[in-house]
């Protein structure tokens, strides 16, 4: 009785050390991308709500405005709406939106883009790969990309519609 213990014990020690020397390595010794400031910003590839693919690559030569969010993120739901009526004035400018959604259900992000009426691309962020890779952290969160790729600004939290239209203003190719 009292070896099958030690033995017991044992095992879940070693899982226990294992488990912490991964976090260690994967913290300290694994390169993730960063986003930063002034630099290109890595590429993505998702479907958005209507069955379109969308690559930031494509999307090269018009500025565009990145949003991560969420249903269940108030902030989220206040700027939105903002976003849909800005996106109507500067598509024709060329400006594209963007709106990841934070890995919820289809079905979430539906009833949410029917409730605002929203018409800019909306997708989910499966996994939430994208959004590590950009290294996000409270939602909403915007990343302002230019014509050439490189990131010009990132913006944590709730934007009033005149803000946002002053930095999708510095984004509007020449």
């Amino acid at each position: 009785m009292k070896k099958n213990r030690f033995v017991f014990r044992s095992v879940i020690l070693l899982i226990l050390v294992g488990a912490l020397a991964f976090t260690l390595y994967q913290n300290f010794f694994t390169e993730t991308e960063q986003v930063e400031i002034g630099k290109k910003a890595p590429d993505f590839l998702v479907t958005d709500m209507n069955g379109s693919k969308i690559s930031l690559s494509d999307l090269q030569g018009k500025g565009v405005l990145l949003n991560f969010w969420g249903t269940w993120c108030k902030p989220c739901e206040k700027e939105m709406p903002y976003m849909n009526e800005l996106y109507a004035s500067y598509k024709e400018k060329g400006i594209e939106m963007i709106a990841l959604n934070a890995d919820e259900t289809e079905i979430a992000v539906k009833n949410f883009v029917n409730q605002y009426g929203l018409t800019f691309p909306i997708a989910i962020d499966k996994g939430q790969e994208i959004l590590n890779t950009y290294g996000v952290g409270p939602l909403p969160t915007t990343f302002l990309i230019d014509a050439s790729g490189t990131v010009v600004k990132q913006i944590t939290g709730t934007q009033t519609k005149e803000q946002l239209e002053e930095y999708i203003k510095g984004i509007v190719p020449e």
